[in-house]
């Protein structure tokens, strides 16, 4: 596949463009390998929740990159290659809809998260992650409060991340094609639910979440994760 040009960046993301002052800094006390980490799919009822994971280069950028909620899906899929050829390594991590509905997304994270990170080629010192939340759990995590928007290895993790599910969606939407994937990728809008109560879930979506509460009846069950404890009657 030939590389797109990169996007013309519009006005209104000018100025707000995410830096290295947190990569720098690890790098100047002797951490190696800092990786930037990020998610897509959380709050999706179909698909996978994905996780990506890059590694920047020092000496080397790439301009317009910006937070993928930011870009319009153009203008990522335009970065996508640029990006993918700059990273010292990347890599994606996925759990599938039934890993969703089995684990629950707290532990889905996880999963996915160490399996971007296993599949990287190399041992990460320390691995910067956007929001509050340690999803990684290795010890070796800094969270950033928006950190796709300040930090530049996490705000490219945000990119490769959402244009490799965003393929995985529209791929779907060929198996699927009521439940308009290409356009909504997943996520809820009116007519996802209107296809959810015409033909009830397909085999990608996650069956325990809230939605499948409104879904007449299908033949489809809601799936309902063991109580750990057990029952006590």
């Amino acid at each position: 596949m030939t590389a797109l040009s990169a996007p013309t960046l519009r006005a209104a993301l000018k100025g707000r463009a995410p830096g290295l002052a947190v990569e720098r800094e690890l790098w100047a006390e002797g951490h190696e390998v800092v990786v930037g980490v990020d998610e897509v799919g959380r709050g999706a009822w179909a698909g996978p929740l994905t996780i990506a994971a890059a590694v920047l280069p020092r000496d080397r950028r790439v301009n317009k990159v910006r937070d993928s909620k930011a870009l319009t899906e153009a203008e990522r899929e335009a970065l996508f290659d640029r990006l993918s050829d700059w990273c010292t390594a990347w890599a994606v991590g996925h759990a599938s809809p039934r890993e969703c509905d089995e684990l629950g997304m707290s532990e889905a994270q996880r999963l996915a998260a160490g399996r971007a990170l296993d599949a990287l080629g190399v041992r990460a010192d320390q691995v910067l992650v956007d929001g509050p939340w340690d999803f990684v759990g290795r010890g070796t995590t800094r969270t950033i409060v928006k950190g796709d928007a300040s930090c530049l290895s996490i705000a490219t993790a945000s990119i490769l991340a959402k244009v490799t599910r965003d393929r995985i969606m529209r791929e779907a939407d060929v198996d699927f094609p009521a439940y308009d994937f290409a356009w909504n990728k997943g996520y809820p809008c009116p007519r996802h639910r209107q296809a959810l109560r015409g033909v009830g879930p397909s085999a990608i979506h996650r069956r325990s979440w809230s939605f499948m509460d409104d879904i007449p009846w299908t033949g489809a069950v809601r799936y309902q994760r063991p109580d750990p404890q057990g029952s006590l009657f």
